[in-house]
This record gives C-alpha cells, structure tokens and sequence, in this order.
C-alpha cells in the first residue's frame, strides 16, 4: 500500500448542552451528553490510499470546557463508505456517517484531543467531506457561548471500580529513561528534558495512560527525615499535571530505587523502610487531592539481595501492605484512589502471583489493581538459542503467562495491569528482533490482552515514539500497535520474499495467518495485484506469479525491489518485501578482540542468526549452554559499512588461542562458515 498524506482540513463546532437530538437534515440520533462550550477543532486526513480503499484518521480537540460523550457526524461527498473503525463506533446511512465515542474515550477535556480511524472504500473520486456536526451542531467555524448552562457534569472517575479504571487505561505508554533515570536529572540516560507537549502529543496517538516511572534515589535527603528534594518534587507534580490535564490516566511509581537500595532490605530493614515510608508519605500528601485518575503503584520490579523466595514474599508483603496503609490513612481522594500492587520481580511465574494474592486477600481492597511486566519468550525476546521467528513455543508463551495472571487476579475481581511490555532485544537494537516477526509477537500479544481483559503499557524509554519530532521511529510497529486496540490483523509467515540475482525467477509462497479476518487484495503501492494473473490464492496460501516477480525485481540490483501489501478485512496491511540477493561473501581479517570486524559483502541478504563452536562441537562463547549467540550482543551486521562485528564481550567469553567456528545463518536461507581465533587480545579471522 502506498501511503501518502493529504493536508488535513479543520473545522471549529460549537459545543453546547445538549440532550438526545435529531442531528439537523443528518438523521442520525445522538446520545446525551453533558456539555458546556466554546468550540473545537476536527481534524480529517487520509493517511493512506490505494484503488478502492483508503484509511484515515480524525481528530477532535475540545476548545472549551469537559465534553462527556461525543457524536460527530458528516457527508461523504463521492459515495464513500466506512468498512472498518477503531476508538469509534461508526454507523452509515447512505453517504451520511455518525461516529460515536467508544465508551472509554467519550471524555473530551479542555484544550484535549481524542482520535480515532478507519478504513473505507471508495471509487472515482475521494473527496475530503466539506462540514462535519459534533453533538447535533453545524460546524460552522463560530465559537459562542453556551446556549443553555450545563446542569449535569461528568461523572467522577472515582465513581469507577477498580476493575473499570484499569480497563478504561487501556492502551498504555511509558515514559521510560526520563524521570526515572539515574543521575542529576531526567536528562541522565540522554532522553530530552520532558515537554507538555510531548504529554500531549502522546495522547493524540490515541493512549489513554501513562507510566511515569520516578528514581528518587538522588534527590532523596539524608536520614533520618529522608526528605525528597522540593524542586524534585514540584517537577514530577509538574509533569503529572500536564498528563492529567491531557485526559490521562496516570501511574505514579518507585522505580529503580527498587535495585539501587530496596533490594537491600533484608540487610538493612530499618533504613529502607524509614526511606520508603517518607516517600509514599511525602507522595500521598502532595497529591490526595489529585484526580482519581491518578494511581499509585508501590514500587517497580521488587527485588530483594540474598534472600530465598518466601523471605523475599514476606519482605514485599510487608512494603505493600505499608503502602496502603500510609495512602489509605493519608485521607482525601487517597481513601479510595486505586492502587497498584506488583509481583516479586513484577513477574507471572505461579509462586509469585499466589503470594501476592495473599497480600491482596488480607488487605481485602476493592480498589486494588494487580502489575505483572511481559517482555515475551525470552529466547525469542533477545534473540539467542536460535528463537528467530515467533514460532508456536512463543506464542505459547505469551497465552500461558496472560491465563495465569487472569485466572489468578481478573477471573477472582483484581484487574491486571500489564505496567511494561515490550521485547529485551530493543534494549540492544530495536533491530534485534526481525521486522515481521516483532510485529506478529505485538500483534498477537494485544490481541490476547483483550481477550483476557487486562491493560497493556507499552515500555518506551525512547526507542519508539520521538520526543521532540513526535513521530513513530518505527511506522510499522505503531500501526500494528494501534490497530490491536480494537481489532486483530492478519499477518504471514514471512514478510521477506528472496529471489537469487542470478538465479531463474520461480512463483514464490507465502501463508497467510488470517487470525479471523478475510484476506482482500494484494498491492503494489497504490495498485492492485491482479488475482488469478499476478497472484493466487488457495486457503491461506498466497502465490505471487514469476511474471509478475520479474517485474518487480526490474534490473534485479541487491536489496528491497518492491514492497507489496496485503490487505486484510480488518487490522494493519501487511508488508511483503520482494528482495534480491547473491549468497553473501566473508572476508578475511584481523584485529583487536575490543574492535573486531568481518569485512562482508552482504549483497543483500540479512543475518538472522551466528552459531559459535569450538572443533570438539561445544558451545563457544558467552551463554555457552547454547551454540547460537545473542544477537547485537555478541554478534551485528552493520549493512552501510559492509561489516559483521563480534563484540569484546564475545570474545570475552573464547578460550584464549582455541579456534572458533562461526556458522552465520541468513533470512533467505543462505549459512556461511567462518573462523576465528583469539590470543592476547588479538583476533584472526579467516575462511579456513
């Protein structure tokens, strides 16, 4: 699918106190709603485009006072129709459209923005609608007052079990390596210094919380007040006030002190208790009059030194129960503000979330909430022992540890909030894991969440969502991450089709996983494949004909010739790189064990994967309980230089003077075979 931008329209719309009215010459009925106002904005763009469908994006920022529950109906000019929506519920009429807020984003506040999409069909002509009515009012570009004083105002979100906050946060952001960062300041871990408009920005992308993880440990006093710095203290308010002017649900934690000084808790009780206490009480002060849409969570990851697990149960047992006991007693919106409690190591193994049921049970809270963290199949996540696809083991994975937690807290009442996921491997490079196969794991991951009922927060601490350019680094992954809030997307079994430059071009196959959708069309940019002449399709088998290949491939130089698109009923289309390749060459080398390259001519394949063994067979190498090695940390391709690095770590790792095999493993299904041999701090490597 080819996608392009066309310069969105914006439409102001008074806003005034209404009930159920007949939106005028519209025939839509809209839902009441309590409101006050001045105006708004609506944004309508098409994003992408292709013969007979597009997808486009709206948004409605609110110029005036709190809209509870929104409707905004407009005329398609050319016959176009919604097929599909997300963040919205949309009903047709002929050319007439109505869509409705999808329950847990009908609040609109002051200055905020609420977003949603959808795909639609179209032919001829795809002309953007000319007026848009919001609430049953003309968008007429005035801006008045209101028309009748609003006698209702939205209902308090404290007026919401615990169950229903947790779902109405549903999706979730982390501002991750800000102020949780160890160091002077926010700025520490080489984010930029965070920005309102960032908060903002954030939630346009259509989230409807956010993780503020904090590190208090240097702007914490001496004992024995433990006092936190007041300039410190004012910047977290700070930031936390822009998130819930913005309409956020916000999560306030402990962060990295959990490692830093928690852990060292059984050693030293009295110190870490008197510390942690002065911070939940220093917190539950300054803000027990915020919004209930504030949460607390009582500290990140728990960890504890030296300890068997029941000790290390008891221990945590004792700061959440301390926790709550110090919000609870704190008074204000603190006697009923949902808390956050987490698992040892915030983890979802069995013995972890029984102990934790047990703190939940004796503290015996409505207004509790339950954390786990889920960073995938760890092998998978990082990329070693050979996980390179997310196979059926990995997805496995993900159903398993998303049962436990929702058989353990939301079947018995407890919602779950999953405060971080991600994969490991992004740590390294968001390149760790290959591009389709990190899409089909966030695609089936969001899609399983909601099946069980349980809020994801997506750890971001910088890799993902820029934060001054407030674009997606990876467009790809968000549109898989956005399309997931509402509905599933079909995906394949490979999003790479490789055709050897010098070889004869064959039909080539791809299975499609259609996870309930209907697969509708092949596309090269913005035309459509011709089915039964440029493509099959047999069951979930896709054939992509040579002819229609070899065009593709034109002169057949190295590397991505075209992108094709399959599009689905429902979700995110689906890449399909056509790639030409030669088998890649190595070349011999030499160097220091801290700076060492193998010069390669990749000649456009990729590297999946590097094997290192010694001659007798074992492993080599660090994590030698396997012979595959940790992608981008022992081992990276470095395309644009034509190298492939080993890392002083690796090399760390080898028996001085023993030589090494290397067995390097391509997505198009080439290995090569390579050595090296290390001996006071020098490495030789070579083809033989």
């Amino acid at each position: 699918m080819q996608d392009f931008k066309r310069r969105p329209r914006k439409w102001a719309a008074l806003l005034v106190a209404a009930v159920a009215v007949l939106a005028a010459g519209l025939g839509m009925l809209v839902p009441s709603v309590a409101h006050a106002d001045e105006g708004c904005e609506v944004d309508y763009e098409i994003v992408s485009q292709w013969p007979g469908g597009f997808t486009a994006d709206v948004a409605i920022t609110n110029l005036g006072q709190a809209v509870n529950g929104w409707s905004l109906a407009w005329t398609f000019p050319d016959g176009q129709r919604v097929t599909q929506a997300w963040n919205a519920t949309t009903s047709n009429v002929g050319d007439q459209v109505t869509a409705t807020d999808a329950g847990y984003n009908a609040s609109i506040g002051g200055n905020a923005t609420v977003s949603f999409g959808f795909n639609g069909s179209w032919s001829g002509t795809n002309g953007i609608p000319t007026s848009f009515a919001l609430n049953g009012t003309a968008c007429d570009g005035t801006v008045g007052e209101p028309s009748t004083p609003p006698v209702t105002t939205p209902p308090p979100t404290g007026d919401l079990s615990a169950m229903e906050t947790v779902a109405a946060m549903q999706p979730g952001w982390n501002l991750g390596n800000s102020l949780d960062s160890v160091g002077p300041d926010e700025t520490a871990w080489g984010n930029p210094r965070i920005t309102q408009a960032l908060i903002e920005n954030v939630a346009a992308q259509g989230y409807n919380s956010i993780r503020l993880p904090v590190t208090w440990d240097d702007h914490q006093g001496p004992g024995p007040d433990y006092a936190i710095e007041a300039d410190y203290l004012d910047r977290v308010e700070e930031v936390v006030g822009w998130a819930l002017d913005a309409d956020l649900y916000v999560v306030l934690n402990i962060h990295h002190d959990s490692w830093i000084w928690i852990a060292d808790m059984n050693a030293n009780r009295t110190e870490v208790e008197a510390r942690y206490e002065s911070i939940w009480t220093t917190l539950a002060d300054r803000f027990k009059d915020a919004s209930p849409k504030l949460l607390f969570e009582s500290v990140n990851e728990p960890q504890f030194n030296n300890v068997d697990d029941a000790t290390a149960y008891a221990l945590l047992d004792d700061l959440n129960t301390s926790f709550h006991a110090i919000v609870r007693d704190s008074g204000g919106g603190n006697a009923d503000r949902v808390l956050i409690l987490p698992t040892l190591h915030t983890n979802a193994d069995q013995g972890r979330l029984d102990a934790l049921t047990e703190t939940i049970e004796a503290l015996d809270d409505p207004n509790l909430a339950a954390t786990i963290h889920y960073y995938g199949f760890w092998p998978f996540s990082v990329n070693i022992a050979g996980y390179t696809t997310f196979n059926a083991e990995v997805q496995q994975d993900v159903t398993d540890t998303f049962d436990r937690a929702y058989d353990e807290f939301v079947a018995n009442g407890v919602p779950v909030l999953i405060g971080e996921y991600g994969l490991l491997g992004f740590d390294a490079h968001t390149g760790t894991i290959e591009q389709g196969e990190k899409l089909k794991f966030f695609e089936y991951a969001g899609h399983y969440a909601n099946e069980k009922g349980m809020t994801l927060q997506l750890w971001d601490n910088g890799q993902h969502f820029d934060r001054t350019a407030f674009e997606w680094k990876d467009q790809e992954l968000f549109a898989m991450l956005e399309a997931s809030w509402s509905s599933r997307s079909g995906t394949a079994s490979t999003d790479q089709v490789f055709v050897e430059k010098s070889g004869a071009v064959g039909d080539a196959t791809v299975e499609l996983n259609l996870s309930g959708t209907t697969f509708e069309g092949l596309h090269h940019g913005s035309t459509p494949l011709a089915e039964g002449t440029d493509y099959t399709v047999s069951g979930q088998t896709l054939t992509i004909k040579a002819a229609k290949l070899t065009e593709l491939l034109g002169d057949r130089s190295y590397g991505v010739r075209a992108d094709l698109h399959a599009v689905f009923s429902n979700g995110a289309p689906w890449r399909i790189s056509v790639v030409s390749y030669d088998t890649p060459v190595l070349s011999a080398a030499s160097g220091p064990a801290t700076a060492f390259a193998i010069p390669t001519a990749f000649n456009g394949d990729q590297l999946a994967t590097m094997e290192a063994t010694y001659a007798d067979g074992t492993p080599a190498g660090p994590q030698n309980w396997t012979s595959y090695k940790e992608f981008a940390r022992a081992f990276g391709p470095d395309y644009a230089a034509g190298e492939t690095t080993l890392t002083e770590a690796f090399f760390a790792e080898v028996n001085d003077g023993q030589k090494v095999t290397l067995t390097f493993h391509f997505w198009s299904g080439e290995t090569l075979t390579y050595y090296v041999t290390e001996s006071g701090g020098n490495v030789t490597g070579s083809l033989s």
